[in-house]
């Protein structure tokens, strides 16, 4: 894995809280929120076909910043569940 820089960015996921989160660099804002509805979407599939029975997961974007990854917001404050 590369050192991150800022700007860098990445799409978490739990398919389970409380576990560890899945991890993957995306290149944009495009990119993760395409990959974070195919992931929600591939949960509601497995519960639906009962792969899975009683689950939560939760996932986000977090961006690279002054050493540190912090959750990423747009210009107002809007998470990426909150951008069209």
């Amino acid at each position: 894995m590369k050192l991150p820089h800022n700007g860098d960015l990445k799409v978490w996921w739990t398919p389970q809280i409380p576990m560890k989160p899945f991890e993957v660099e995306v290149e944009s804002i495009t990119q993760a929120k395409f990959l974070l509805d195919v992931l929600a979407n591939y949960d509601i599939f497995q519960f639906k076909n009962r792969v899975k029975g009683d689950y939560s997961n939760a996932g986000g974007l977090m961006i690279y910043e002054h050493g540190e990854w912090v959750d990423w917001e747009d210009e107002e404050g809007n998470s990426i569940d909150e951008t069209p």
